[in-house]
């Protein structure tokens, strides 16, 4: 009987971050089980994990995307600008992210928060309050922001993304082992001495060889992990909507059987960018007027282990309107070499000119 893979609250993020061909795998030592990780706020190098803004960017390996930072930029588009950002020249980034191809009505209520307003401290302290009484966090994200100087018509958008899961039961903790070229790199999954139990929270959604596979891991919430293996395709749209294919396809058995094993890395990593390429580009609102993003940040968290997982992002961007850039406080100092000229209204020459360099000349 066929099935079809339901996005289901987080379902999306949580497969495409872990899509087996992308993924940056933990092969540093962690802290002893059961302790808190240490690194929520220190963050991977920025050439270890790239990072996708959009679902149809294209993408290479070791890359992660989360749905945070378009979901800032749909309020851009649909709320202030009312129309889609157009830089010039265009960005084909830009074009991928005003097709919108995630927004909320993927995600439950009690997982994200947004916001948008004029930028201010007293905006900020709001969304720190908010996001403390909602996931009990703190931004790693609002403090890089310029709060001080901005004008009255410019904007500040930002949104957070969290989620926590576990898995009924817990997975089995394996040996060691190899990743590609890797050495000790640690597992979870499921061997012989493994509760039968366990099994039936993995569902097999096709299989054609141990290279070419995808398996969904279910948890006590609606999210549900979905982890492939074997995909080419050049975006994690297409690789997703092959997930789909390949499993209404599949008519084996899509139960874990006794005889199988699993095998997963453990995943651990937290990336802060700076989506550098966005920023300083004119575009125009609706109404004509011209602004500019002056600052795009995203930070992404995300590990799995054999009890189950955590997802925690942030999205942040600045916008400034054009005119009050330009704006800013001039400095009319005649403190250097100069030049004076003398006219009468409507002429077209001067009757006196003089250039001064040296000050004590003349006074």
């Amino acid at each position: 009987m066929k099935k079809t893979i339901k996005i289901v609250g987080g379902i999306l993020i949580l497969a495409i971050i872990i899509c087996g061909i992308v993924f940056a795998v933990n092969n540093k030592e962690q802290s002893e089980e059961g302790k808190e990780s240490s690194k929520e706020h220190t963050f991977n190098s920025n050439n270890e994990i790239k990072t996708a803004l959009t679902l149809k960017d294209e993408i290479q390996n070791n890359t992660i995307w989360c749905g945070t930072f378009q979901l800032i930029w749909n309020d851009l588009k649909n709320d202030l600008a009312k129309q889609d950002i157009v830089f010039t020249p265009q960005l084909k980034m830009v074009e991928n992210l005003n097709k919108e191809t995630f927004n909320t009505s993927y995600l439950s209520e009690d997982s994200y928060y947004k916001t948008y307003g004029i930028p201010s401290i007293q905006l900020k302290e709001k969304i720190e309050k908010e996001i403390k009484e909602k996931f009990n966090e703190t931004s790693d994200i609002l403090d890089s922001f310029d709060w001080e100087n901005a004008g009255p018509e410019d904007y500040f958008l930002y949104s957070m993304l969290k989620k926590e899961f576990e898995f009924p039961k817990q997975f089995t903790e394996l040996p060691n082992g190899k990743f590609g070229n890797y050495e000790n790199v640690k597992y979870f999954g499921i061997n012989s001495s493994t509760d039968e139990n366990v099994r039936e929270q993995v569902e097999v959604l096709y299989y054609n060889s141990k290279d070419d596979f995808a398996i969904k891991l279910k948890t006590k919430t609606d999210d549900e992990v979905i982890i492939s293996k074997g995909n080419t395709q050049n975006t994690f749209k297409e690789i997703y909507e092959e997930i789909q294919k390949n499993n209404q396809n599949y008519k084996d058995n899509k139960a874990l059987t006794k005889n199988d094993t699993l095998q997963i890395p453990n995943i651990d990593f937290n990336v802060k960018k700076e989506y550098e390429e966005l920023e300083n580009n004119t575009f125009k609102f609706s109404n004509g007027e011209e602004y500019k993003i002056d600052k795009a940040l995203q930070t992404i968290q995300f590990n799995l282990d054999k009890k189950g997982g955590k997802i925690r992002s942030e999205a942040g961007m600045m916008v400034n309107k054009s005119s009050l850039l330009q704006d800013k406080p001039r400095e009319f100092l005649v403190n250097d070499t100069f030049c004076i000229f003398l006219k009468e209204k409507n002429k077209e020459l001067p009757y006196f000119a003089s250039k001064i360099s040296d000050i004590t000349k003349v006074q």
